[in-house]
């Protein structure tokens, strides 16, 4: 069964992140218990960061942005609806707060203070304008292609500032080129060049993963200059992201992780989505991988004073629905991703360039 990425199938539209084209809404990780010490605030903000909201709110009431807890960090030109928490003993100044930009949609106590990665993902909402005739055919079947297969995890362009470049700064204060004192901006820096490395050897497996739909076990592994049999029973894998002896894997959306041991085994696991392959983000206290595996991430793996993680190399997309309005020529749509996972892979792989 040959699998073709829809890399061919290139798709014009319009898409601005903007706060009326783009909405990001947090899944919170479990239900709040209704009573306890802590305030959690459901709040939706626009042009402007989670950490600009913080302060406004934090400001208002009288306490330390670091008394405040949340979840996840929000794009500043998206429609966002996250969840915050503070001291329960500040609700009443909270009903004298006005922002043009942040509404405070919801409260409820909670025994807890919301800590960061207690979600259980986003979901996003999206409007893509321009979408004319035939375009919106291709959309619909590449789309559908995302629902069975899912799509690359990469770090979206906003880890790596307007210019993209953060992560060049990030090195050179990992070789020790660049002195910058404050500790939360170099770890910020630091955390793009992890992120850039990522990205890399993400693309490289992209590559080998490309190339076995193309060529022989045998052709793949001397094009990606491997060892002959390193790619042994790869080609023949029914999902399109082809797993390698060695690969660290983790039970999706999350869990343990644990190393390939039977190759066709595992494969099969990853194809009905119970578990996922997951890529280095290189630091401190963190598993590498082994074999083949081992042999493609070497190459993106640097000492990093950091704690580094596995994350995962594919994710899937959940919960999507379109609606085509013919006569605006606007193809809006909606999916869930787990958390830390992008939208712009959605839409990199509708435009059919995410490789």
């Amino acid at each position: 069964m040959k699998l073709v990425y829809p890399l061919n199938i290139k798709n014009d539209f319009v898409f601005n992140s903007t706060p009326r084209d783009f909405t990001v809404e947090e899944i919170p990780l479990y239900e709040f218990t209704g009573e306890g010490e802590h305030l959690v605030l459901k709040v939706r903000k626009k042009e402007m960061t989670t950490w600009e909201m913080l302060d406004a709110i934090s400001n208002h009431v009288g306490i330390r942005r670091r008394d405040m807890g949340y979840a996840g960090l929000k794009d500043k030109h998206a429609m966002t609806i996250q969840y915050i928490s503070l001291p329960a003993k500040f609700e009443e100044k909270l009903d004298a707060f006005s922002h043009e930009k942040i509404k405070i949609l919801d409260k409820v106590r909670h025994n807890n203070k919301i800590r960061v990665g207690h979600l259980k993902g986003n979901r996003f909402e999206i409007r893509l304008k321009k979408v004319l005739g035939v375009q919106k055919d291709k959309l619909d079947s590449v789309l559908k292609w995302i629902k069975s297969h899912g799509v690359p995890n990469y770090f979206g362009n906003q880890r790596f500032g307007t210019d993209g470049n953060n992560w060049e700064d990030g090195k050179k204060l990992i070789e020790g080129k660049l002195k910058i004192r404050d500790r939360k901006t170099r770890e910020f820096l630091m955390g793009s060049y992890q992120s850039y490395l990522f990205n890399s050897w993400l693309c490289r497996r992209m590559e080998l993963t490309l190339l076995l739909q193309e060529f022989s076990e045998a052709d793949t592994e001397k094009l990606m200059k491997l060892p002959e049999g390193s790619l042994k029973g790869s080609k023949e894998q029914k999902n399109f992201f082809k797993l390698v002896e060695g690969d660290l894997m983790m039970h999706y959306p999350y869990g343990r992780l644990f190393e390939v041991e039977e190759l066709s085994k595992e494969a099969e696991r990853f194809e009905t989505k119970d578990i996922a392959p997951t890529g280095l983000i290189p630091g401190t206290r963190v598993k590498r991988s082994a074999a083949t595996a081992r042999m493609l991430e070497e190459h993106f793996d640097e000492e990093i004073k950091m704690n580094g993680a596995r994350r995962y190399a594919w994710i899937q997309v959940t919960e999507i629905k379109k609606n085509y309005v013919e006569e605006k020529a606007h193809y809006e749509l909606s999916f869930v991703l787990p958390k830390g996972a992008y939208a712009t892979n959605v839409l990199d792989v509708l435009r059919g360039n995410a490789s």
